[in-house]
């Protein structure tokens, strides 16, 4: 079963769970913000996810301008990053969607397709 953070008012969001409604894809709905990810939760989600670290990050988000993450994230450790990221769900990429195996982080339809189907 597919492990699915997502924030419930985000557009992106709906759409990934409708599409994984539609095609019959069991998924277990948490909520980012009430639910964030561990920061260990998180370091094994992303050594699983192959990506570079920055785009667990909502980098549109206004906590990330906030905070001026652009700008700091490159001086920061990985720890220091995970433990940020698990403060406040906000400032993490969504949805964010994984199981044993795959992670997928945002929404396009292609990438559901190929992972999830």
């Amino acid at each position: 079963m597919i492990k699915f953070y997502q924030y419930p008012k985000c557009t992106t969001c709906k759409k990934a769970s409708k599409w994984l409604t539609d095609n019959e894809v069991p998924f277990e709905s948490v909520n980012i913000v009430e639910n964030t990810p561990t920061a260990s939760e998180l370091k094994e989600v992303y050594k699983k996810s192959k990506l570079p670290i920055k785009r667990f990050f909502n980098t549109s988000g206004q906590k990330y301008r906030e905070l001026g993450l652009k700008d700091k994230i490159d001086q920061m450790t990985d720890d220091d990053i995970f433990a940020l990221l698990a403060t406040d769900g906000m400032l993490i990429k969504r949805p964010l969607a994984f199981d044993d195996e795959k992670i997928t982080l945002g929404f396009k339809e292609d990438n559901y397709e190929n992972y999830w189907n």
